[in-house]
Parts: C-alpha cells; structure tokens; sequence
C-alpha cells in the first residue's frame, strides 16, 4: 500500500520543514504520488509550499493542543493508495504531543496493519544545536520501537561531529543503529554561492522545478539543478524510495 513518512524532531529551527519539502519532492520525481500534511501548530512552513497543495491540520483548543485531532490526520493517511506517499511535518511545539498521541493510540500499528509501511525521519544539525537534535533523536528511538528510522544529516550551520567523532560514533548511534533504516547526508557546498541560492530558496517557499525553469539567473539555476540531481540521487538509494512489488 502507501508510504507515510513522519518528520519530528524536538528542536526548532533545524531545518525539518526543509527536509519536508525535499522529500516531497523527491518522491514526485521519482515517479510516486504523493501528499502533504503539515501538522505544525505555530509555523505551517510546509503549507506555504503552495505547488504542494498541502493539508494544514489544525490541532489546537484555544492554547492548547487537542490530540483527538489528530485523527483527522490519520482518516488522511489511512486512505492512500499503492505505492502513494504521504510525507507529513510535524512541529517543535507539538513533538512530545504527536508522540503522545500515536503510542496511546497504537497509531503506527493501525496504519500498519492496514498495509501501509511507515518511517520516521529526525534531523542532525552541526553548530550549538546538535546535543539538542542527539536528545530529540534518542528520545525519539525510545519512543518509536515499531517503525523504522531515518536520519537526516544537515550540515547548514556546521559540522556534525561530537569530540571529532561523525554520527556513526555517537553513543546514540551506537545504542540504536538497528533502528537506523538510512543515513542521508545533504550535500553541503560553498555558502556564498549555492548555500546563498539555497536559502532564498527555502525563503521562497519553492520548489527545485519551479526555480530551475524560472527566469532566476542563469548560474542560479544550474548550481540548483547540479545540487539538486546530487539530492535525488542520494535520497534515492534509501528504502523507502523503491517500489513495492
């Protein structure tokens, strides 16, 4: 049946939405229907993807959030189809209540065994925010224990390494990798020249398609469609990108 990707991470600002929208986008250009969900309660980013035609779920009570909610979420994914995609982004503010939510709920179990196969995807970051994203991902490990894993490693503000040591030598890494379906790694490159168009890219809330056939200059458009080729052909050596029979 379909394949549901949810995207959580305790830490805000690390680029999960990003890695929304480059998922979406790579499971369309490799030949899947695919939906969106944004279940962010403070920032619908993924929403404002407007080519994604994305479902923003509202999932608040007045200042809180009413888990019951999201059962409007999954009557969404319940209803894919073979070989679709569902690819759903989940806020910093509402992570500890999503997770809540689906092991009360045995929520995963349901979706598996109405045929679907689900992953989870959680984001590294370089910089003062990667003992934060470690701890989102380890709590996220202890928590999700029937569905695989993806781990996303986003060098944007720097170097993902602890003592000098990359992922694989995390203690996270270590206790867990069993649970680990992929390790994509995003490319990194100069900052002043595609990391520049990059990030007016994301600002743009566009996609790679849209910008690559645009009017953008001449040299914008072919680092975004050189990096974006390298991004499709990492992305696509991950499971979740094969087809089912």
């Amino acid at each position: 049946m379909g394949v549901i990707h949810f995207i959580v991470q305790g830490k805000g600002g690390v680029g999960k939405s990003v890695i929304a929208s480059l998922l979406y986008q790579t499971v369309k250009e490799l030949g899947f229907e695919a939906k969106a969900f944004d279940t962010d309660p403070v920032n619908h980013t993924l929403a404002g993807y407007k080519e994604f035609n994305a479902q923003a779920l509202d999932i608040m009570d007045g200042d809180n959030i009413d888990q019951r909610k999201f059962d409007f979420l999954m009557e969404g994914l319940l209803e894919l189809g073979e070989n679709e995609h569902a690819v759903v982004d989940n806020g910093a503010s509402s992570f500890v209540a999503f997770t809540s939510y689906l092991n009360s709920n045995d929520a995963v179990q349901v979706l598996q065994d109405a045929g679907h196969t689900v992953y989870f995807h959680s984001v590294l970051t370089g910089g003062q925010a990667i003992l934060d994203t470690v701890q989102g991902l380890k709590f996220i490990c202890l928590k999700i224990t029937n569905a695989p894993i993806v781990v996303w490693l986003n060098p944007f503000f720097g170097q993902i390494s602890l003592d000098g040591k990359s992922f694989e030598n995390f203690k996270v890494y270590k206790d867990h990798s069993e649970q680990f379906s992929a390790i994509v790694a995003i490319p990194h490159g100069n900052a002043s020249t595609i990391g520049k168009d990059l990030e007016e890219l994301f600002a743009r809330r566009q996609s790679f398609s849209a910008a690559i056939d645009s009017s953008l200059p001449v040299m914008v458009r072919s680092r975004l469609k050189k990096y974006w080729r390298e991004l499709v052909e990492i992305i696509s050596q991950a499971p979740f990108s094969q087809k089912s029979a």
